[in-house]
């Protein structure tokens, strides 16, 4: 909880990315309240009111897991929500005179993020849900130490680029420093 919340304060797309995996950590634990409990948060070296608030907030965020059906697959409403609302900034600042270097990254991922939404067959996404899900694959490969090609690190960089300007705008727009 408290990771996610400076994650969400500092860098919105590492808290997106943040919460996907924790979505698959509460999956991993069948979102089972107790077993995330007992064998996940007990292992975590903060105070006991801290640990009992990680785990209240681990059970929420399982409860609603269920109640969305994103058990087995998906995410949360919150997160499609956050996704939801990176996309209608991306669209500004691509729209926007002002911001030319947001869009100078943009063309330059543009030709890889064609070719991931061709290669995932998740055309009918929104292109910054395609970004994202290239970024978490790459953490997972390299999760499991699995060989990444130049192409892939290639790709991966300008999308990574890209993200973190968008990171960065989005945190100027919360902080009413962003002119569109």
């Amino acid at each position: 909880m408290k990771i996610a919340r400076q994650l969400k304060d500092n860098n919105i797309a590492e808290y997106l990315l943040y919460m996907w995996q924790l979505e698959d950590t509460l999956r991993a634990y069948g979102c089972d309240a107790d077993r995330l409990r007992d064998e996940y948060v007990s292992r975590f070296d903060i105070p006991d009111s801290e640990r009992q608030q990680e785990a209240q907030w681990l059970a929420d965020l399982c409860t609603m897991m269920v109640e969305e059906g994103v058990k087995e697959t998906g995410h949360l409403q919150m997160n499609r929500g956050t996704l939801s609302l990176l996309t209608d900034l991306h669209l500004e600042l691509l729209q926007s005179p002002k911001h030319p270097f947001y869009s100078a990254a943009y063309y330059k991922a543009l030709p890889y993020i064609v070719e991931l939404r061709a290669r995932s067959g998740h055309t009918d996404a929104p292109e910054l849900e395609n970004c994202f899900e290239a970024l978490y694959g790459l953490m997972l490969l390299r999760l499991q130490h699995k060989p990444v090609s130049k192409e892939t690190q290639e790709a991966v960089s300008h999308i990574s680029h890209l993200l973190a300007l968008l990171a960065e705008a989005w945190k100027k727009e919360k902080a009413g420093e962003l002119e569109i």
